[in-house]
């Protein structure tokens, strides 16, 4: 999935991750690949954070970051993708109401500050998952 979001996608300017292992074991190839002077903040309150408590979390984010990389849990990320991204490709919608697994990677697009997230004002814009990879490279 590194590889992938290193190919595909603008870095993010800041990097939000869970304390849990399995979090920072996702997070490790990706650091790597990561320009130079990207904020990478690892955070107590991410791990097992329901969606509200992620979406707080994202409105305190300093307007001169215009992409983050949350790297959490579920149900509170599948969560958070439901109640944010309520717009874009329908069959994406549908596939993220279907299933989020482990290492899937959504990716959601808003136009205003931070501090306007909120439920609905989001597009889902991209929803990748592990086994889409393997289909690609296979």
């Amino acid at each position: 999935m590194a590889a992938h979001l290193a190919a595909v996608d603008t870095p993010p300017d800041l990097v939000l991750c869970s304390t849990a292992r399995r979090a920072l074991d996702t997070l490790e190839p990706l650091r790597t690949r990561l320009p130079p002077g990207t904020g990478v903040l690892v955070e107590d309150d991410l791990y097992g954070a329901p969606a509200p408590a992620l979406l707080a979390r994202l409105r305190l984010v300093p307007d001169d970051a215009r992409s983050v990389l949350l790297v959490g849990h579920n149900p509170g990320l599948e969560d958070l993708v439901q109640l944010l991204g309520r717009h874009g490709d329908p069959s994406l919608l549908a596939r993220v109401r279907v299933k989020f697994p482990t290492a899937a990677l959504a990716t959601l697009a808003f136009g205003g500050p931070w501090k306007d997230l909120g439920p609905g004002n989001a597009t889902l814009e991209a929803f990748v998952v592990p086994g889409d990879l393997t289909e690609i490279e296979g």
